[in-house]
């Protein structure tokens, strides 16, 4: 087990709503992150026909090395409208996308936190400001930052299981909850 997956998050409260998906192959995930990419989507066009400003969504993605969770982050960026290539934020640290929706103007942030060798370093880097700006933030090997993330709108843990994946995906937020029932 490599040292980055040692470090653990405080522990969570328990979740507002939880779903399991069966993702059989690639096909699969590339599914459900063209689905949940259409729930943030109505969610954020409910909260405009409401007057309501969206607040932005943070989704941490767990899961060993190979689970899935780039292949998942690219399949919802493509999905909300991202055309360009979509790398993985492992040496960057972040990859920001500003994208024209359905819903309007969105910006998202790809993070991948597994070179952190202390949650310090998440706090170091200045990515807090991130996270109040009403966009989404995607955080691979948030456990590299501790606690500091703070509690998440949703959850997407990947577990390897046999030639699949399977995907428990957990809400912590009214918004979660709602992204993740039209999943």
């Amino acid at each position: 087990m490599p040292a980055a997956q040692a470090r653990s998050t405080h522990p969570l409260p328990p979740a507002l709503f939880e779903r399991r998906f069966e993702l059989p192959d690639e096909d699969a995930t590339l599914a459900f992150g063209t689905r949940f990419a259409q729930a943030l989507d109505a969610v954020r066009h409910a909260s405009d026909s409401n007057n309501e400003r969206f607040t932005g969504l943070q989704v941490q993605l767990t899961g060993d090395l190979g689970a899935g969770k780039t292949t998942l982050v690219r399949a919802t960026l493509r999905a909300l409208g991202h055309h360009g290539r979509v790398r993985s934020p492992t040496y960057t640290l972040v990859e920001p996308y500003s994208l024209e929706t359905k819903a309007g103007p969105l910006d998202v942030y790809h993070f991948d936190l597994y070179r952190f060798a202390d949650p310090a370093e998440w706090a170091d880097a200045g990515f807090r400001e991130y996270f109040d700006r009403g966009a989404v933030c995607l955080v691979e090997w948030p456990q590299q930052a501790g606690g500091l993330l703070g509690v998440p709108d949703l959850e997407f843990a990947l577990d390897i299981e046999g030639e699949g994946r399977v995907l428990i995906a957990r809400a912590f937020s009214e918004t979660g909850k709602t992204c993740l029932e039209r999943c």
